[in-house]
């Protein structure tokens, strides 16, 4: 049988049914790619909000770990402050200590008896130390007498234990606002000098004696390791 052609309303049907079919492809089309920008959209959303939040993380462990070492820092500080002013305290404890026995309130030199045997020991002493024949005595210039007596019992003590004798000469060179008492030797050669003052008896003790003291009055080191 042949085929017709078609009439205007067959070929306005057909039409209608190409652009339905192409419109519905169309449609189907727009709504995959809606679908992949939706999908493309929330991958990219989630991987700027994830930068944004590790960016912030990164950001506040930096600002932790600052106020962390600022914090140390300022406890440091603190720490050390107060330590030095307990060190502070305790050296103004021990000075006052010192200056009571550097200037007591009654002087040996004041003291009948226990200073003329002082002086007697120290000199005797001394001569022992410095051992040569003849010897110079420098004493507070108000000592002078006693430190001649005192020279002449101490030059019997050296004779008896050394078999030696020695001559001496006592000079009242040191002011007596400058000392709490005692002497200085200088040797006949000049090569030896021996300090026996009070000032310089203290001073050495001082020096001895400053562990021990600051042991008993503030109590044992934690931080020391070594003992002599």
């Amino acid at each position: 049988m042949a085929s017709r052609p078609l009439n205007d309303d067959e070929v306005l049907s057909e039409m209608n049914k190409m652009v339905a079919f192409i419109k519905q492809e169309a449609l189907e089309k727009a709504r995959e790619i809606r679908v992949k920008a939706d999908e493309e959209f929330a991958i990219e959303k989630a991987k700027l909000v994830k930068q944004e939040q590790q960016a912030i993380d990164a950001q506040y462990e930096k600002k932790r770990k600052g106020a962390e070492v600022a914090q140390k820092i300022a406890q440091s500080t603190i720490i050390n402050k107060s330590r030095l002013r307990l060190l502070h305290k305790r050296e103004e404890v021990l000075q006052q200590i010192f200056s009571a026995v550097r200037e007591p309130t009654t002087p040996l030199y004041e003291t009948t008896g226990r200073y003329e045997q002082f002086l007697e020991g120290t000199l005797a002493e001394s001569f022992l130390y410095i051992l040569e024949p003849a010897v110079t005595i420098y004493s507070r210039k108000s000592d002078v007498d006693i430190v001649k007596q005192a020279a002449t019992t101490a030059s019997r003590t050296y004779k008896e234990i050394s078999g030696r004798d020695i001559s001496f000469e006592v000079q009242g060179t040191i002011a007596d606002e400058a000392s709490q008492g005692g002497v200085k030797l200088v040797s006949g050669s000049g090569r030896i000098t021996l300090d026996n003052t009070m000032e310089e008896r203290l001073r050495l003790l001082e020096d001895k004696m400053l562990p021990e003291i600051r042991q008993d009055l503030f109590g044992k080191n934690e931080n020391r390791k070594f003992y002599t």
